[in-house]
């Protein structure tokens, strides 16, 4: 991917999927955020590089995402009020008691 151009959202228009179904698209989409994370095995990673290689609409998604994770990660979290704080207590618990 180091050879290809860089592209921001709305510098390129969205194209029909050529060369490959959408639903391949979906595919790539859902592992994104973990293929950013560096949590894929070598051959997942490799298929995504080749997927975005062919694909200028999630090339452009993975650039905003990539974007979007650096503007959170230099933002201060929000403090929580007591009753957020104990609303999300609730609920953790609650996840934790499902599995």
């Amino acid at each position: 991917m180091a050879d290809r151009v860089r592209t921001y959202p709305g510098t390129r228009k969205p194209t029909p999927h050529q060369g490959h179904r959408k639903k391949d698209c979906v595919k790539v989409l859902e592992r994104l955020s973990a293929y950013l994370d560096d949590e894929l095995s070598g051959d997942v990673c490799s298929e995504i590089r080749m997927h975005l290689g062919d694909c200028p609409n999630c090339e452009v998604f993975l650039d905003s995402l990539r974007q979007t994770v650096r503007l959170c990660q230099h933002r201060p979290a929000p403090p929580l009020s007591a009753k957020d704080r104990a609303a999300l207590r609730r609920e953790i618990l609650k996840a934790a008691e499902a599995v």
